[in-house]
Order: structure tokens, then sequence, then C-alpha cells
């Protein structure tokens, strides 16, 4: 593809790629005793300017929280500032997802009353400048004035000059009545995915990668909404109430998956379509816990994603290669972090982890 307006996207973050952390600090990471050690094997990679540039006020797993979160804003700068004009308004939608996880966390935080400082350090954003495009459309400035509003019901209220009135004050007499934030996160990622699969249209005519890519995690989150509600016993009115359109999975057939007695059954339910979801089951018997499901998942996805992906250089598919590359480590990275923190064994973290599995 001769001139293609991604050879310039390929060189610039082509030569980055290798900024990924090796298997080999993977393993050092999960082999560490506690925090203190992770701290120092991230401190010798990419991580340590950020690391370096919080220690003074923080430490322990809140520090590494800002390292990681910062260094995930500056590879989506990297990666929204190597996109051709052609890419940009998918690569913007695509980063607007981080708004979502704020907002939704926002929402969260007040409607549990938890204070601004401890939520704040789990937002995904710059600190030092506005995060624009990098990490969503909300400063962090912007952020610290939502995250200090006195209600869910005030946050909603200050959003509507950001766009996401007519999404969320529908739903607020009913918030009111049953005080479930889960229909209005539900409404914001519905409106997400909805606008990003729109703005992923055809330019070159191989952006049906990207396409399949974002269709696969529509349908990755679908699947860990059967697989929760079935463990929490939710009634099936419930589950279609949060389904989202637009994966592969079909709306149609939820009834019939979520119609089995229990989680093992609906994974054997979805066998045709996710052939490697029943590995979870082993770790689900034994300690009820879905986190092995969702490794597998993501796990699986990443490996066919990444290898589609791939097969198209020269085209947005190296962008969307850098950023679910971006985003896998710090799941894998932050699942770590957590694992020490509450003490899990290398033995039960290393098999959750997805990035050294590839």
């Amino acid at each position: 593809m001769a001139g293609s307006p991604y050879a310039s996207s390929l060189g610039r973050l082509q030569s980055q790629f290798p900024s990924f952390l090796s298997k080999e600090v993977y393993a050092s990471l999960v082999q560490a005793k506690d925090l203190g050690e992770v701290t120092k094997t991230l401190e010798g990679t990419g991580y340590g300017p950020e690391i370096g540039q919080f220690a003074a006020s923080y430490k322990g797993a809140p520090l590494l929280e800002l390292a990681v979160n910062r260094a995930f804003v500056r590879r989506n700068r990297q990666a929204y500032e190597a996109t051709p004009f052609s890419g940009r308004l998918a690569v913007s939608s695509y980063l607007r997802r981080w708004d979502i996880q704020n907002l939704s966390l926002i929402l969260s935080s007040r409607a549990q009353n938890r204070p601004l400082q401890e939520v704040e350090v789990f937002l995904v954003s710059s600190r030092d400048i506005p995060a624009g495009m990098a990490a969503g459309q909300l400063t962090i400035d912007e952020l610290r004035v939502l995250l200090q509003q006195p209600s869910l019901e005030a946050v909603v209220q200050a959003l509507v000059k950001y766009g996401y009135g007519a999404t969320l004050l529908p739903l607020l007499d009913a918030y009111e009545r049953s005080h479930d934030i889960f229909p209005l996160v539900t409404a914001l990622e519905r409106e997400y995915y909805g606008q990003l699969l729109d703005a992923a249209r055809f330019f070159q005519g191989d952006e049906w990668v990207v396409r399949q890519f974002l269709k696969s995690e529509v349908d990755v989150r679908n699947v860990l909404l059967l697989l929760k509600g079935k463990d929490n016993g939710l009634p099936i009115d419930a589950v279609t109430g949060r389904f989202l359109d637009g994966g592969d999975l079909p709306r149609s057939q939820v009834e019939d998956l979520y119609g089995a007695r229990t989680v093992p059954e609906v994974v054997g339910n979805l066998e045709s379509r996710f052939p490697l979801l029943s590995e979870g089951n082993a770790s689900y018997n034994e300690n009820r816990s879905l986190t092995g499901y969702e490794a597998i998942l993501q796990r699986d996805r990443a490996v066919r994603e990444l290898k589609r992906l791939r097969s198209y250089p020269l085209s947005l598919g190296v962008v969307f290669t850098w950023l679910l590359l971006a985003e896998l480590e710090r799941s894998d990275v932050r699942r770590i972090v957590y694992g020490k923190l509450y003490a899990v064994p290398p033995a039960r973290l290393e098999p959750l982890l997805v990035v050294p599995k590839l």
C-alpha cells in the first residue's frame, strides 16, 4: 500500500513497541514479595519518571495507581499524535472510553459518599496538562469539580454542559427511587459504543479490522455480564437491560444462554462461541471467583485481535495494536499491584495475567 498515510504512524510507533514490559519483568513483578519490590522493579522501566514524580506524596498502591495511569495517558497521547487525519475521529472516539470510566467512578463515589481523595487516584487523566484526546475530553480540573459535587444528582446536572445530559437526566427519577447506579452506567456505555462503532467507518477499506476489534470488546463485556448476573442470581430482565448491542453475540440468544442454572452451565452454553472459557470452571468451582473467566476472555480476544490487527500494518490497525497493548499492560500491572496488596500468592496471580501469555 504505497503512499499510505499510516506509514508514518507505523514508523513512529514501531520504534516504541519495545517500551512495553517484557515477560522477564512480569516474572519479577509476580515473584516480588511486596509493593516495595514491585515499585523498585517498575522504577527501572518506562514507569520510572511517573513513579519519581509522585513518590514524595504517595506510597504503595496509590503511588503505583497514579504512575500506571499517568504512563497510560502518555501512551494514549502517543497513539493519537501518530494517527493521520483520516483515522482521528475513530481514535478520539475510542479514547472517550476514559471519560466513561471516570464518570462511572465519580457517579459511584457520589452514590456511596466516598471522599474525594480516595477516588481521585483512580482517575485516568493527566495531572500536569489537560488530558484532552489522550484520556477523554474532561480535564483533571473538571473531574475534580465533579467529584466535589454534593450528590449524584448534582453530578448529573453538572454534566449537562459536557453533552451527557440527554443520556443521564431521564434516569434520575428512577435512581432516586431505587438508588441503583447500574442503569446510569449502562446508559453511558451504550451511548459510547454506539457513537464509537459509527465513527469507525471505512476510509481505506481495511478499517473493518478495527470494527471487528470493537465488536469483540462488546462481546467480552456481554459475556461477563451473563456470568456476573448468574453468579449474583439476577433475573433475566436485569441482564437484558444491561446488555449492549453492537457485538456478534445477538440479544436474541441471551434468554436461552442465561436459562442455565449455574455459571458453569452458562459457560457450557457459550462454548461454541468461546471454546476456551471452560478453562475457568476449575477456579470458579474452587473459590467462586469470576476473575479466571475474565482473564481467559481477555487473553483469547487479545491473541485473536492482535493477529488480525497486525495483518494490516499500514492501516488504522497499527494504532489500535498500540492502544490494545497499552490497555493490557495497564490491566496486568494493576492486577499485580492489588494482588500484592491483598497477599495473593504468585501461583494464583500469574494465571490471571494476559500479556505474558501472548
